[in-house]
């Protein structure tokens, strides 16, 4: 059973999971995010996505991986460059936590 827990916690802190995700924090991070993407992450821009009610670990591997260069886009690169692991979890938790109404 110790094992197991040792693997599980390896796990979490290699992916980056590890990391205690604050909405508040994320929200307040996400002031940068505003003019493309919105107040609440239902985007503003025309060629900016919604992130409101995304899953966060999509959210968190995407910003991950454009802070990394594994993908590539020139403003988001920019916007993800200096954002920590703690930055990225947080935002990822404040724009999943954004709840979406469809409408017909």
């Amino acid at each position: 059973m110790r094992c197991v827990a040792v693997a599980v916690t390896v796990a979490l802190m290699l992916s980056g999971s590890a990391v205690a995700a604050d909405a508040a924090a994320g929200k307040a991070k996400a002031a940068a995010c505003a003019a493309c993407h919105g107040q609440s992450g239902i985007a503003t821009a025309p060629d900016a996505p919604n992130l409101a009610g995304q899953p966060e670990e999509y959210l968190g591997a995407q910003l991950k991986a454009y802070r990394s260069g594994a993908r590539k886009h020139e403003v988001m690169s920019l916007m993800a460059k200096p954002l920590s692991d703690a930055d990225i979890a947080n935002l990822a938790a404040w724009f999943a936590s954004q709840q979406i109404e469809l409408k017909p």
